[in-house]
């Protein structure tokens, strides 16, 4: 089973619909009893850090995450999540990734939102993708470069497009929204 973390924050009804295209049973949930049980775990979201750290910390919900051993993913939002911590609303997060989530400066139009390529790829996550291949975004705030970076896109500034430290994974664009290419990703990641 496939727990989809529920948090208040959008998109879990098109994950929960992409990971069950691919054939898996998944559940949406809060409950950290669902969740520790899950063979895998996900991560989604659209809406803000403060908002979304806040409802996940009432619930007991973000030290159920950060012990997980099961692989996890985070998407847009989720990964911001797992990074130390967001310019947004001052906001500190789980630290899973060793990295901050600063917005991006307003040389261009911001929110970065549309189709984009990637610039550099490494890992199982990327099983059979090309950098040429596009996956869709839509985000106002990116994670720096780091170690743990696994994936890079430039959008006015370069930034971390994927992120992975032993079992967590995490990807700043929608791979549930990006046709064939995301679901080849989300395929990956359940095939973990």
């Amino acid at each position: 089973m496939i727990a989809i973390i529920q948090y208040n924050a959008g998109n879990v009804l098109s994950v929960s619909n992409a990971v069950e295209r691919l054939g898996y049973e998944c559940i949406v949930t809060d409950d950290p009893k669902e969740i520790r049980r899950a063979e895998k775990v996900i991560l989604p979201g659209v809406g803000a850090a403060g908002m979304a750290m806040a409802y996940l910390n009432e619930r007991k919900t973000t030290d159920v995450i950060q012990q997980l051993d099961q692989p996890v993913l985070g998407i847009c939002l989720g990964l911001q999540l797992l990074c130390n911590y967001s310019e947004e609303d001052n906001t500190t997060c789980m630290g899973i990734f060793n990295t901050v989530v600063k917005k991006i400066p307003p040389l261009g139009p911001v929110p970065h939102m549309g189709w984009n390529n990637l610039t550099e790829t490494k890992g199982d996550l990327f099983k059979d993708i090309g950098i040429e291949d596009d996956l869709y975004f839509v985000h106002s705030y990116a994670a720096a470069l780091c170690e743990a970076t696994i994936a890079t896109c430039d959008y006015i500034i370069p930034f971390s497009a994927a992120l992975n430290s032993d079992n967590f994974y995490a990807t700043q664009f929608h791979p549930e929204k990006s046709a064939d290419v995301g679901a080849q990703i989300l395929k990956n990641f359940l095939s973990l």
